[in-house]
């Protein structure tokens, strides 16, 4: 009796050995950390985690560093802060459709979030998308009520959300920068957070059962420029294997001769350096030692108090520029020369959204397609449903109005979704993460050809089903 309780004993330790936990701890840089189970059984969420050290002080205005060590185990169940910016209240009118609840913002912002259906499984090397999100280089942070992993992570992609500085903090240029960076430059300290993450996700995705070697990054609006930014900066080599841009146009049609700079240039920078300097000085904040010292509230009302107190009305810029370091030049350059990453991209727009982007949409993949590289080209054209008032501030196919359906997130949503409305977004979000599978998102979804110029258009039919005739048939020019 004893012999047989003792094998028993023993095929129990042999088979407990070679049972992993669901949710493992995870050994990554700063130290260790456990994630959380999601809503959806087998997905685990890990939130908040530190990619580099808080911008905060002397780091203000600086590079990011890298993240700050901690002790014990870090239960990553918890968001952190999106980066500094304006509350949002009625006068955007994003504020209902997704803005309706801000967290807490602070300088002490760079943390990204993971949703994974394999932790502590390096050897899935599954395929792992990178999400930036958009708000004009000013607001916005990587968990929106519309960005929700779960389902991406279902169907086997490891999706990693990020927070980046905005506005002043992230994107001003001033002299006295310039002269204390080791690059000679200063104003794309946001684009900077993105590369760290991107560098932070090679490094440590593996432990989240991601393979560092297929990467795809996308974003929409500013996220989307950001994704065009880091497409074509040096300082991202070959860590990006796939990309999508999302209501971010394409390469700007313009007059023969005129040049294609769509981000202001070196010299522009310094006039831009010039404008920020003349309100700090103004403000007596003419060191760098005072500018860090500045409260984040002084700084953020800066602009506004200047206009009314002198008169002049000064218009700041905050979105990333050409610097000769994180971009040696515009997208629109690098995309017509041939110079941007050479890798799968899916480029698309809403029906009513800003401007008017399938020109420079179409000449994208004109450049793509004739040089024999994969692209696939989308209109999103369904007009989001209403309630009987028309409450909804946002109508129509409206710029960002894809977001619900990307991340299959309606439910957290206001709007009177219907079945098909969900269908419609199983269908999207399957185009979206098969393309971050394979670089080819499946479904009926043709690449664009010059000999089939064709567009997958996302609608629904006029008796509510998801329109099969549309999808990936060609969009007629207007």
């Amino acid at each position: 009796m004893r012999t047989i309780s003792f094998f028993a004993a023993v095929i129990m330790a042999v088979a407990l050995v070679g049972c992993k936990p669901a949710n493992p701890v995870l050994e990554i840089e700063g130290g260790k950390i456990q994630g959380v189970e999601s809503s959806v059984k087998g997905v685990y969420i890990y939130k908040g985690i530190p990619f580099a050290a808080p911008p905060v002080g002397d780091l203000r205005w600086k590079e990011p560093q890298p993240v700050v060590p901690w002790d014990g185990v870090k239960i990553a169940d918890t968001f952190g802060p999106g980066a500094m910016q304006a509350k949002h209240d009625s006068s955007n009118p994003w504020t209902s459709e997704f803005y309706w609840e801000d967290p807490e913002f602070s300088e002490d912002c760079l943390y990204l979030n993971v949703w994974t259906p394999a932790p502590g499984k390096p050897d899935k090397k599954l395929p792992v998308a990178m999400w930036i999100h958009g708000g004009a280089y000013t607001g916005g942070w990587g968990y929106e009520p519309e960005f929700d992993g779960k389902v991406w992570a279902e169907k086997g992609v490891v999706l990693v959300t990020i927070n980046y500085r905005l506005g002043i903090f992230g994107f001003m240029n001033h002299p006295l920068l310039v002269e204390e960076s080791p690059h000679h430059v200063s104003g794309n300290y946001g684009i900077l957070d993105q590369i760290a993450a991107l560098k932070w996700i090679y490094a440590n995705i593996a432990q989240f059962g991601g393979d560092p070697e297929n990467i795809t990054i996308f974003g929409q609006s500013a996220g989307a420029g950001s994704v065009k930014t880091l497409v074509a900066s040096p300082l991202t080599g070959n860590l990006i294997k796939k990309a999508i841009i999302q209501s971010g146009g394409g390469v700007n049609v313009r007059p023969a001769g005129a040049p294609a700079a769509t981000q202001p240039t070196v010299s522009q920078m310094i006039l831009l350096g010039e404008a920020y300097k003349a309100g700090l000085d103004w403000a007596g904040y003419d060191t760098l030692e005072k500018m860090r010292a500045a409260s984040a509230a002084e700084l953020m009302a800066l602009p506004a108090r200047y206009t009314a107190e002198t008169g002049i009305n000064v218009r700041l810029s905050t979105s990333p520029v050409i610097d000769g370091y994180v971009s040696s030049e515009s997208f629109d350059t690098a995309a017509l020369e041939g110079r941007i990453k050479d890798i799968p991209y899916m480029i698309g727009y809403t029906r009513d959204d800003m401007g008017n982007p399938e020109e420079g949409v179409r000449r994208f993949c004109e450049l793509r397609s004739a040089a024999g590289k994969p692209v696939y080209a989308y209109q999103f054209a369904h007009a989001l449903p209403d309630d009987e008032a028309g409450s909804h501030d946002m109508k129509g196919a409206f710029h960002s109005s894809e977001l619900w359906y990307m991340f299959k997130s309606l439910d957290r949503g206001d709007r009177p979704f219907t079945k098909a409305d969900w269908e419609l977004a199983e269908h999207v979000v399957s185009c979206w993460t098969n393309f971050a599978k394979t670089g080819d998102p499946g479904l009926g979804w043709k690449a664009y050809t010059p000999s089939a110029p064709d567009f997958m258009v996302f609608d629904l039919s006029a008796d509510g089903t998801k329109d099969a005739s549309a999808m990936g048939a060609p969009l007629k020019r207007e």
